[in-house]
């Protein structure tokens, strides 16, 4: 089934999905940041309930909370007259596929600071595209730089990805969090 409304509607309807069922959500939010949490809080228990990316769930949340603040605060500026349209598709052995669009202007990749540059590892802003590509198997923005199109897959253990070393960094690059941001910690999943 697919579920169409704003977050404030869909929210005391979607409290309770069926574990494992397929999920679907097309859901748009204004541009205040004091709804990033429990929108994000929100659908990751969504995500987790649908069982689509079963432990890999607390690196979805990071992916989606770095993209909704920035279509907040970097595409829409913070003005509440914009939305932000968020589309996730969730499906047993197909992991997760999110869409984040927003109504601004775009941006230009290529101008983008490296997070991992020696004069930018101090800077407090500027790692969300970074972590998103981190912590997602798929990251690509389209519609001229509006929209973060994200994928993370359901690997049976035996077939998960080996961790890369550079992984790592991501811990790194979080342990001086601007205030209000939740930290993260990425860390290599159980291969047992």
């Amino acid at each position: 089934m697919v579920w169409v409304g704003n977050f404030k509607s869909l929210q005391p309807v979607l409290d309770k999905p069926s574990s494992g069922a397929p999920l679907e959500v097309h859901t748009w939010l204004r541009s205040d940041i004091g709804v990033i949490s429990p929108f994000v809080d929100w659908l990751i228990s969504l995500i987790a309930e649908s069982r689509c990316v079963l432990g890999e769930e607390e690196f979805v949340e990071l992916a989606l909370r770095e993209a909704v603040s920035n279509a907040m605060t970097r595409g829409n500026r913070t003005d509440a007259r914009k939305l932000v349209h968020v589309r996730c598709c969730c499906e047993g052995t197909k992991g997760v596929f999110i869409v984040v669009r927003d109504q601004g202007n775009g941006f230009d990749p290529s101008k983008v600071p490296d997070p991992l540059a020696v004069e930018d590892l101090g800077a407090e802003h500027g790692r969300g595209i970074h972590l998103m590509k981190l912590a997602m198997d798929e990251v690509s923005f389209e519609r001229g730089r509006t929209e973060v199109r994200m994928r993370k897959a359901s690997w049976p253990r035996h077939e998960m990805p080996a961790w890369r070393s550079h992984d790592r960094i991501a811990r790194r690059l979080v342990s001086r969090p601007s205030p209000g941001v939740r930290v993260f910690e990425l860390r290599q999943p159980d291969r047992s």
